[in-house]
């Protein structure tokens, strides 16, 4: 009787860490699909389902990047990886290209921090780092940062609104609370508040640029490793700083 369809072949021991490393930022539902298809075509193909399988789902499933695009974002990631680690905020699990989108980096933030004004100004600092590495590399910066409600601009202003409306950390009416939505709105009608939560995004992206070009070579080094490889785990990343 021939195998199970349904089993994978182990002839060559498998990577697993390496499959789960270009699984990073996948969901349980992303996973289990990309399973399932690869399954269906092994069966179709009358054989057993290998580790090489998911591999070659896994690596077909990145977005394909030009090789400036490429090293733009993989400066752009090292540059929030590097933050995160040197200034506390977070442990890095993984960073990426390509691999759901333009570019990640999964972190786990530290859970013994008390949430201060600074914890809060060096978590915005990292937010921008990313963006903050391009212009320091580049000289200037693309689009990606900001543009949706989800993005680096948009993560590092609700963090800085929230200083200056709700957290007490407002040295203009510090015990006034204003509720999330009504004091994001207030920013295109209100010009102090819109230009005290400047300040603090400004103060931020200085923080994080001080802090790049003390690190630029390592900037340089890690990046240059992550346009090759594609994925590193938090362990190289520190090894290399």
């Amino acid at each position: 009787m021939s195998e199970p369809i349904h089993t994978i072949a182990t002839t060559q021991p498998p990577d697993l860490r390496w499959l789960a490393l270009l699984a990073a930022g996948s969901t349980g539902a992303d996973i289990e699909r990309l399973v399932r298809d690869v399954r269906r075509k092994s069966r179709r193909q009358q054989r057993s389902l290998t580790w090489g399988d998911l591999e070659h789902a896994l690596l077909v499933g990145q977005v394909k990047l030009s090789d400036d695009v490429r090293w733009r974002t993989a400066i752009h990631e090292v540059g929030h990886a590097i933050a995160f680690g040197d200034m506390g905020i977070a442990e890095v699990i993984t960073a990426s290209i390509g691999m759901g989108g333009m570019g990640q980096v999964v972190s786990r933030q530290g859970q013994h921090l008390p949430q201060t004004q600074d914890w809060l100004m060096r978590s915005i600092a990292c937010i921008l780092a990313g963006r903050t590495a391009e212009l320091l590399i580049f000289g200037d910066t693309v689009a990606g940062a900001g543009g949706y409600d989800d993005s680096d601009l948009a993560r590092a202003t609700e963090h800085a609104v929230a200083a200056e409306t709700r957290l007490g950390f407002s040295n203009h009416q510090p015990l006034l609370y204003r509720s999330v939505a009504g004091s994001i709105n207030e920013l295109s009608l209100d010009r102090q508040l819109a230009d005290r939560v400047n300040s603090r995004l400004m103060e931020a992206e200085a923080m994080a640029r001080s802090l790049l070009e003390n690190r630029r070579d390592a900037l340089v080094t890690i990046a240059t490793r992550l346009k090759d490889v594609g994925v590193m785990t938090g362990e190289e990343i520190t090894r290399l700083l």
